[in-house]
């Protein structure tokens, strides 16, 4: 991802956060294989987990999904996986191969040059554009795909736990009290949920790096932002008061950081 310098985010605790509150990544894999596409990618919701570190150097973190077994991407994940088991011992879990996982933000949008109200009259030298915000990390894959091995079903049951509590509690915000309780994974009927377990694979992605852009106008000066703030409160839509605010507070962190 190109990340211009007006437009990066560099603080891991932000970069983490966001991942958290847009779990649903995209996992990009570039896998050898005669029967799958070299390039796969599909959509997983993700947990994020950060260990304790021992020194001041926080870790990136570590990403933990699953995927069906019948998605060619985890067929070309297992490939690989008996391949390198195969060649370096069964107890490998790890592929050499780097991968990619995307995570968007909630809201995007094109930006019309008629929202640049400074420089627009004053020279007409402007451009149309689209805003969004984006996480990337990068890191090696660790795959549990062995249904028969316990390694594979704590790690399977311990993920559809963990992603089942954050999503119910931190994006539905089913909490109790006053809002809805949380729905859980013991809820459903144990040999049901062993039965769906069969059909996925787990997938374990310690982050190497974790780089973000938040593209919202920041390059432009303070009266073109305003323009575009009050372009986007004028669509009088939940995804253009969305970018409104994104902008406004990007614009602010960015003067703040002069």
């Amino acid at each position: 991802m190109y990340i211009p310098e007006a437009h990066a985010e560099t603080q891991i605790t932000v970069l983490q956060q966001f991942i958290r509150e847009n779990p649903l990544g995209i996992l990009t894999t570039a896998i050898k294989s005669s029967l799958y596409p070299l390039i796969l990618s599909s959509h997983i919701p993700f947990v994020l987990d950060v260990p304790e570190g021992a020194d001041e150097v926080r870790s990136n973190g570590i990403l933990r999904g699953h995927i069906a077994r019948q998605n060619p991407q985890a067929k070309a994940l297992m490939e690989a996986l008996a391949a390198a088991q195969n060649e370096h011992g069964a107890s490998i879990r790890e592929l050499s191969e780097d991968v990619l996982v995307l995570f968007n933000g909630p809201y995007h949008h094109y930006v019309t040059p008629k929202f640049y109200i400074e420089t627009k009259p004053d020279s007409g030298k402007v451009v149309p554009t689209w805003n969004y915000s984006a996480v990337q990390a990068y890191g090696k894959i660790r795959v549990y795909c062995d249904s028969k091995s316990d390694e594979t079903q704590s790690f399977l049951q311990r993920q559809v736990e963990d992603l089942s509590r954050h999503t119910e509690t931190s994006i539905m915000g089913y909490t109790g009290g006053e809002k809805p309780s949380a729905w859980t994974v013991s809820d459903a009927p144990e040999r049901y949920v062993d039965m769906k377990k069969k059909n996925i694979i787990g997938v374990e992605i310690q982050i190497e790096n974790l780089q973000g852009r938040f593209k919202m106008s920041q390059e432009m000066g303070r009266g073109d932002r305003d323009g575009v703030i009050q372009g986007f409160e004028n669509l009088k839509t939940e995804v253009g008061n969305g970018m409104a605010r994104m902008v406004a507070l990007r614009g602010d962190l960015k003067d703040q950081r002069k």
